[in-house]
This record gives structure tokens, sequence and C-alpha cells, in this order.
């Protein structure tokens, strides 16, 4: 693999950083990139933001510091979307770790939160060390493509996958937005299949009655901070899981999804405003703001637009959209997860259809060798593992390469087999 890949932020193919940024911002602006960006949103908003809640159940707080984590993750998570995709005019996308909530929900029920909200800080400085430092951009420089794109082909596989179950469980709402999503992709290009699938499937789901608005227990009070504590059981039990679960899982499928789109993504940049977002979203008592591997491959999709420069207009709807949440989580909870969750599984799923096809060429190609390795990169990353407080996509990367290594897999002896 050649380190030139990660080398400066754009890809000149692609972008076009000679346009001034307004008038490439409104070029960017259109049907596509808006509807993806908005579909985006409604993924990271729904589900994920559950977990978020069950996770400060858990830990008994009260619905001040719940709306604080709220603002913090979405608020600052649509901001680092805002900065990233007008600074460097792709389309990564901000958000949180949702494996990072999940684990949370058994943190918190035996660290008390102000022990976690230092954790959370600890967490962010620990990522925004390694981004300035340069760190993750020479592992991500050394790392083989194949073994890379394996990973996220086999992360983001449960989207597609997700897809298919929700027709199971909804076969009246998800399969008419999947047949629409289809149907319309036939007929036309004018109109983004994404958008005909997410608007058939809601007036579907209107008529047979089946939004119905949600029972969260979160009244729309003020923010309430909690001032950090920071220990050493914090240190090891939440801070060094979520920094790996940033830089390992979130930031590396970003960082894949990207390149298998083209682009040339900074990675030591996302890395330190990852950081960054994380020690300001514990400070306001998040568990962090980072750089998203699903929301950075729904935006940088065929689906928000042929013409990849503009993409990043996705992004731009999609953090706005996190930023709104964010300040008005308490009253916008409820109305946003009274959206069928198969509605939305299927159409997250049906956007990353193009991104998957991509990483699947990308890691198998007879071209580029390592197949064995790729493979149990992919098995691995599906596999959905945990091993030491660390997710599958990390351990994805650590098998495929030592596999690789064992059975001296390289791009020259794949040509010359």
């Amino acid at each position: 693999m050649q380190s030139e890949v990660f080398e400066g932020s754009n890809s000149p193919a692609a972008i076009d950083t000679s346009t001034p940024w307004l008038k490439s911002l409104r070029q960017s602006l259109n049907v596509k990139s808006v509807s993806t960006g908005v579909v985006a949103a409604l993924f990271g908003c729904s589900g994920p933001a559950l977990i978020v809640i069950s996770a400060a159940e858990a830990g008994n707080l009260s619905d001040g510091q719940t709306v604080a984590w709220l603002l913090g993750i979405y608020f600052i998570g649509g901001l680092i979307s805002l900065f990233m995709a007008l600074r460097y005019r792709q389309p990564i996308t901000g958000a949180y770790s949702i494996p990072g909530a999940a684990i949370m929900i058994g943190a918190l029920a035996t660290i008390p939160f102000t022990e976690a909200v230092g954790a959370f800080i600890m967490s962010g400085a620990i990522v925004l060390l390694l981004g300035v430092s340069g760190v993750v951009g020479r592992i991500m420089n050394w790392l083989p493509m194949p073994i890379v794109m394996a990973m996220i082909a086999g992360a983001l596989i449960r989207f597609g996958t997700g897809a298919v179950q929700a027709v199971e469980s909804m076969p009246l709402i998800a399969g008419a937005a999947a047949v629409a999503f289809f149907v319309s992709a036939r007929l036309t290009k004018a109109i983004p299949p994404v958008l005909t699938a997410a608007i058939v499937g809601f007036v579907v789901a209107l008529a047979t009655g089946s939004i119905q608005p949600a029972d969260v227990d979160i009244a729309f009070v003020a923010p309430e901070l909690t001032m950090p504590t920071f220990t050493l059981n914090g240190l090891l039990a939440i801070a060094i899981p979520l920094a790996a679960l940033v830089i390992g899982a979130e930031n590396a499928q970003a960082t894949g999804v990207l390149l298998a789109e083209g682009y040339r993504p900074p990675v030591n940049a996302m890395t330190t405003i990852s950081g960054i977002g994380g020690m300001i979203a514990g400070a306001i008592g998040g568990h962090n703001a980072n750089i998203a591997g699903p929301m950075t491959a729904i935006c940088s999709s065929e689906q928000a637009g042929d013409d990849k420069s503009k993409r990043y207009g996705a992004t731009v709807v999609n953090g706005v959209l996190f930023c709104a949440f964010g300040l008005f989580a308490g009253a916008a909870v409820p109305f946003i997860l009274a959206l069928p969750k198969a509605l939305i599984g299927s159409i997250a799923g049906l956007a990353m259809i193009g991104v998957l096809i991509a990483a699947f060429q990308q890691a198998f190609s007879k071209a580029v060798g390592y197949q064995i390795g790729a493979m149990v990169a992919l098995l691995v990353a599906m596999s959905g593992i945990s091993l030491f407080g660390i997710s599958a996509p990390f351990w994805a990367l650590v098998f495929g390469i030592l596999v690789s290594q064992l059975l001296s897999e390289n791009p020259a002896a794949e040509k010359s087999s």
C-alpha cells in the first residue's frame, strides 16, 4: 500500500477547492445531498438516541443530565460535521460512538456519573494526543487497503441485513420503501431513490397507523452540567475503551468508507477533531463526539449525488439537523422515535448498497492481493465480537493483518500466482 493515499486533504480528481466556499456550498445543496443528509440524521437521532437514554436511566441520571448528554453528543457532533465538510469539502460526518453508548449502560450501573464525565474528558484527551502526534495517520498509511476495505464491508453489512430484517418484521412499510427505492432507481435519475423510499415508507406508515409518539420520560428542561471527577478506575473502565472505539471503529470505518468512494481523507485531522469533540462533549456530559463511520458512509454514498465533490452537502445538512436535535432534544426525541424502526432501518440499509459494493470490490479484487487476510477481517467484523472492551472493527484489522503476515500475503505474490 502506498503512503501517499493519505497525504493532503483532498483528491484533485474529486474536489475543486478553487471555487469560493459559499458558491461551492450552494452547489452542493441539491435534492440528492439534502435527502441523504436527512436520512442520515433520522438514523442517528432515532435508535441510537434511545441507547443513550437507556444508559442515562442505568446511571439514574436526572432529566437535566440526560438532556445535557444528548446536547453534548448531538450538538458538538453536528458542529464537527459542519467544520469538516466546509473545511475539506468532503462528506466527513460527525456524530458519536453508538457502541460507546451501549457500553455505558453497563458501566454506569457501577461507576458514579461524576467519574464517568471525567473519563469522557480523558478519552477525548487520549484521542487528541494521538491525532496531534500523527500516529494514527502513520498507522493508516501502513495498513493494507484490502484488509481495511474488508473491515468496512463486515462492519457495515449489518445495515444491509438490517434492511432485509426490516422487511420481514414490517413487510408492508419496509417492503413498500424497498420497492419504491428500486423502481425509482430504474425509472429516473432526477429523484434520489432513497428520498422516494423515505416518502413512500412514511406515507404507508402513516396510513396504517404505525406512527405513534414514543413514551420517553425526558422533560423539556435546561441541561444540567456535572462536575467531573478524574479517577484511575474511570480511565481504565471507560476512557481507554472509548478512545479505542473512536479510533479503531469510528474513525477507521469513516476513513475506509471515504477511501472506497475515492476521497483522500485527512486522517490526522479527523482524529484530532474527534479528540477535541470528545473533550468538549465530555465537559457537557456526553460520552464523546467524533467522526462517525455509519454517518459518513450514508453521506458519502452515491445516494448523495453522482458528483463526489458535491456530496459534502449531505454532511452539512446532517450537521445542521444534529445541532438542532441537540438543542431541542427534550422536545424532539418523542417525535423522532415515533417513526417505525423498521422504516429507518430499511432506508439506512438501502443507502449503504453502493458503499458495500465498493468495499467488497476493493477488498477481494485479485489485483490487490491479501485475499485470505481480507476474508478473516470480513468475518471478524461481521461477528460483532468485543475483546477487552474493544469492538469488532479494531480486531478485524488486527487479525486480518496477522493472518496476512503469517501467510506472507502481498500484492506481488497474488499477481505472480
